[in-house]
């Protein structure tokens, strides 16, 4: 048997380097709480967390998307609802006003009263959400209603509602345009808006009217205020459905997180025992190899 300097040191050598490299990584892991630093750590582990990584930025971007929908669809219910409230007190003035017997100076008083909810709502109309957008004004609209010329209330905002991203492949309008929630109503002499029976409704107070225009008014306020409940209708279930979208951002989140664990966390508790067992093959280890090189190869033949 031929036996070489070489030989009796390349082996233990070897052995020794791999349970410093061990022990290192080991106490790496220990130290920071993660089994993959580097793509060599795990090629296959560290495209998964790459992954993980990846879907957890979207659904962090998808969150913040669903919390300022939820956001603005709230102002638009609140806005809605003074819409509903103002509306009803025009019916109640209609009503007020159907009298035969109701004096003059009395159906000025109620003129007056219905003007003053016209510009109420034009400002509700034309409020603007937390960003500083008209509400109603569409996703590209400066404003929503504006007077024209000839006095009457129009719509001039952008036909479509701001839509959303929420999800992959999903999103949601957060806002609704005045056209949808004020007007295409069905009224008794055609389609009209809210501002637009609004003003038949002054023009019926006015002295010399016909005698069924306020009757007229009021049936077209019943149908406007039908369609502002319909749209909130709509508002609610958009905003139930980003309720359940908030939800699955939130389970999805503590379902990679779980997934993120298993791959990556250490078990420090099974980490600090491998390693004190590492240690100590490195030091038997190291002890033989001393008493290995202090013998001469003579000594082995002998």
């Amino acid at each position: 048997m031929r036996v070489t300097t070489a030989q009796r040191f390349d082996r233990p050598s070897l052995m020794m380097a791999g349970l410093n490299k061990q022990a290192d990584t080991l106490q790496t892991q220990i130290a920071t709480g993660s089994k993959i630093a580097a793509p060599s750590d795990s090629a296959t582990g560290w495209q998964q967390l790459s992954g993980l990584k990846r879907a957890g930025a979207d659904d962090k971007a998808y969150d913040a998307n669903i919390k300022t929908a939820q956001a603005l669809l709230g102002e638009t219910e609140s806005a809605l609802d003074a819409v509903t409230t103002q509306l009803q007190r025009a019916k109640a003035f209609a009503v007020q006003a159907n009298n035969g017997t109701l004096p003059p100076e009395a159906r000025a008083s109620i003129l007056k009263d219905v003007e003053a909810i016209i510009t109420d709502l034009l400002g509700v109309a034309n409020r603007q959400d937390s960003r500083g957008h008209p509400l109603f004004g569409g996703a590209t609209g400066d404003t929503a209603f504006a007077r024209q010329d000839d006095g009457s209330i129009a719509y001039v905002g952008g036909e479509d509602g701001m839509s959303i991203p929420i999800g992959d492949g999903q999103s949601i309008a957060a806002t609704e345009t005045g056209a949808r929630a004020f007007g295409g109503i069905a009224g008794k002499d055609g389609e009209t808006d809210m501002f637009a029976i609004l003003a038949s409704l002054a023009a019926a107070l006015a002295p010399g009217a016909e005698a069924d225009a306020i009757e007229t008014a009021m049936d077209d306020l019943d149908v406007a205020l039908s369609q502002v409940e319909t749209t909130r209708a709509s508002i609610g279930a958009r905003a139930f459905r980003l309720d359940l979208e908030a939800e699955r951002v939130t389970d999805a989140g503590i379902a990679r997180e779980a997934r993120r664990s298993g791959i990556e966390d250490v078990d420090t508790s099974e980490a600090i025992t491998q390693l004190q067992k590492t240690l100590t093959v490195l030091q038997a280890t190291q002890a033989s190899f001393t008493k290995l090189t202090s013998l001469s190869l003579f000594d082995y033949l002998r």
